[in-house]
């Protein structure tokens, strides 16, 4: 689900994923993540192109990994979805699943390259392209989190 490119620039708290990732996308839609957290722009980078660029400044390639911003604070790849394992409600077993795989920052961390595999497979063998193939020059970031609020972490 994705919000028109005017709600990009008010919201203060999106998750920024590939919509184009049958992987990516089924994430967003079942880690009920409104339901515990309240507003928050569920964002396809290939509509917000101002919210790939904004994460792009700070290092984090979508084609890399998904960004979260939650209360000023970037978290990218692996401690994304660590942040969002805390985050979401225990109800539904993808949840509760979701919470045991990446509730450790370690194990999403080592597990994340392998789900980014998959879904580069899952482009090539759909015949669709990388964001970054038709977009901006790459820029590559190792997982983390980028502070530029002070709010604390989640969970």
């Amino acid at each position: 689900m994705t919000h028109t490119a005017q709600q990009t620039s008010t919201a203060a708290n999106w998750l920024l994923y590939d919509g184009e990732c049958p992987f990516c996308s089924s994430y967003v839609s079942f880690v009920r993540l409104r339901e515990a957290i309240g507003p928050i722009m569920l964002a396809d980078a290939r509509q917000h192109p101002a919210l790939v660029a904004e994460s792009r400044a700070l290092g984090y390639d979508i084609d890399v990994g998904m960004v979260l911003k939650l209360d000023g604070r970037y978290y990218f790849g692996g401690d994304c979805i660590h942040a969002l394992s805390l985050l979401t409600t225990p109800s539904g077993i993808f949840n509760r699943l979701n919470r045991v795989l990446f509730r450790s920052k370690r194990i999403s961390r080592l597990a994340y390259p392998v789900l980014r595999t998959g879904r580069n497979l899952a482009l090539i063998v759909l015949g669709r392209r990388r964001i970054g193939a038709t977009s901006m020059p790459v820029v590559t970031a190792k997982a983390g989190v980028h502070k530029s609020g002070s709010r604390p972490s989640p969970g």
